[in-house]
């Protein structure tokens, strides 16, 4: 008969740090998302800050019903992220859904799980990019379907903007738009841009877009503003990071944040 293991309790004083990383940010995506977390990977989180991940049921289509349907997931979605504990800065990742919900509505979603911590959405940390940019004629990019590409023609004027030009790709399933080439999305996005736009903003945090916006910036020759390329660069400077990063694409340049 084997002698039983002796377990004994260790006598080293313990030290803790008041967090195991210096800054949080809490992304809420959807259960069908492929891309948010590898752009949030590769764009933001470091040893200093932390990106920490609750996902929320969704069935395709991409349709405004559908959209609209996971907003009472929004707060529960947040109590799961580090329940109980701040976060400086909670990312909602959904572009057409913010739309047809509301920024408002889904900040105050989220802030009833998370008072007091800054709530990032798509749409307008791009309204947020464009404008620290020195934006006003855009041309827009989506995959989605024309009825679903309405609601952000109706966001971005509503916010000021001129649209010289708006070209939906037509999809509705958000899986098959995370399988969109980026050698296409880089052809797409320039045959998008009109003559008179100062810069090109692509919807979908679904889009793999963000990783080839400094490319498309070069075709273009203007600016380019993405879903998660805008998140990524909100989330970034409302936790003090302003290192610039051109290799990202122009709006990792700017230093300040606004929202």
């Amino acid at each position: 008969m084997e002698m039983p293991v002796r377990i004994e309790r260790s006598n080293v004083p313990l030290t803790f740090d008041e967090r195991p990383l210096e800054k949080r940010i809490g992304l809420i995506i959807l259960a069908t998302d492929h891309t948010t977390e590898p752009d949030f990977r590769r764009m933001v989180a470091s040893e200093r800050i932390g990106v920490y991940v609750s996902r929320v049921p969704y069935a395709n289509p991409v349709t405004p019903e559908n959209l609209k349907r996971m907003q009472p997931a929004l707060t529960q979605a947040a109590q799961l992220i580090l329940p109980d504990e701040a976060l400086d800065a909670v990312m909602y990742s959904c572009t057409s859904a913010s739309v047809v919900i509301g920024d408002e509505e889904i900040a105050r979603a989220i802030r009833a799980a998370k008072p007091g911590a800054p709530v990032v959405t798509p749409p307008l940390a791009a309204v947020h990019g464009l404008k620290a940019l020195g934006i006003r004629r855009i041309s827009v990019l989506t995959p989605y379907t024309e009825e679903t590409s309405a609601p952000m023609a109706e966001y971005f004027a509503g916010h000021g903007f001129a649209i010289e030009s708006f070209t939906c790709l037509g999809l509705d399933d958000d899986r098959e738009m995370a399988r969109i080439s980026p050698g296409a999305l880089v052809e797409a996005a320039h045959r998008a841009t009109a003559p008179a736009a100062e810069a090109l903003f692509i919807s979908c945090t679904g889009l793999r877009s963000a990783g080839v916006a400094a490319e498309i910036e070069t075709a273009i020759g203007r600016p380019v503003v993405t879903s998660n390329l805008a998140t990524a660069w909100a989330c970034l400077r409302l936790c003090g990071d302003a290192t610039a990063r051109p290799e990202l694409g122009r709006l990792m340049t700017i230093a300040g944040y606004p929202g």
